[in-house]
């Protein structure tokens, strides 16, 4: 006989919710649950390298490590007539002088950054003997609020920028808090061992193998058959067997 898993009061709580909820989940579908549950799993897709991770904490830690999260950018703020507003929603700077342009205040912002780095005095990059047309896009608040303000003197600000997108923010925590937003998908475990598009980071899938195994399942079972509340489950579960 297996040794039997132990299995809390709320433990027991939760899995008899999803049971009822998924009236037609097997046994391995019910123990991916008790295990999502158990070691607070929340798995996330991260497209754009088409890999799952145990977390979002964990995918986000592995990029900041690597730089592949955000980058440290210096902005030249220029005060008085600019053209934003508190209506504002999306600004376009140019990297060598600080001239925004704002998504309200001009016809055609993106066309008017183009056309003042082309011609910009202080944009010395060239590409092909041309002048570089490269410019920062932000939709962060905090960010578009600093070219509200009015006064006398251009300032330097260190920001932040995306190395997924390149918009800026005002701060790190702006950064993950969008990364987290749009450019992760959340997935439950029965998801992660049910798909085969992505591959599993490393740990999480040595993780997975470790406990998807059918002496941790017998494990499970026995420890189910402790709680006279999981009796008609195991009995559907051992007739469809």
């Amino acid at each position: 006989m297996a040794t039997a898993l132990t299995i809390t009061a709320e433990q027991k709580s939760e899995l008899l919710k999803f049971l009822k909820k998924n009236r037609s989940a097997d046994l391995v579908t019910a123990y991916l649950a008790f295990i999502e549950e158990k070691y607070r799993l929340k798995p996330v897709l991260f497209p754009r390298e088409k890999t799952i991770y145990q977390s979002s904490e964990d995918l986000i830690q592995k990029l900041e490590a690597q730089g592949k999260l955000w980058r440290e950018t210096e902005i030249t703020i220029q005060f008085g007539q600019q053209s934003v507003n508190e209506a504002t929603k999306k600004i376009y700077i140019c990297p060598f002088t600080g001239k925004v342009f704002g998504d309200n205040t001009h016809p055609n912002p993106q066309d008017a950054i183009y056309d003042w780095v082309a011609k910009c005095p202080e944009n010395k990059e060239r590409v092909g003997g041309l002048p570089v047309k490269r410019f920062f896009v932000s939709e962060d608040p905090e960010v578009i609020k600093n070219y509200i303000s009015e006064r006398k003197a251009s300032i330097k600000k260190v920001v932040y920028s995306s190395a997924v997108t390149g918009k800026l923010f005002n701060s790190k925590a702006a950064v993950i808090d969008d990364f987290k937003k749009n450019h992760i998908k959340p997935l439950t475990l029965l998801e992660v061992q049910n798909q085969n598009r992505f591959q599993i980071e490393e740990q999480f899938l040595a993780f997975i193998q470790k406990h998807l195994t059918e002496d941790k399942i017998a494990q499970f079972v026995e420890g189910l058959s402790q709680h006279s509340e999981f009796e008609p489950y195991l009995h559907k579960w051992v007739e469809t067997e």
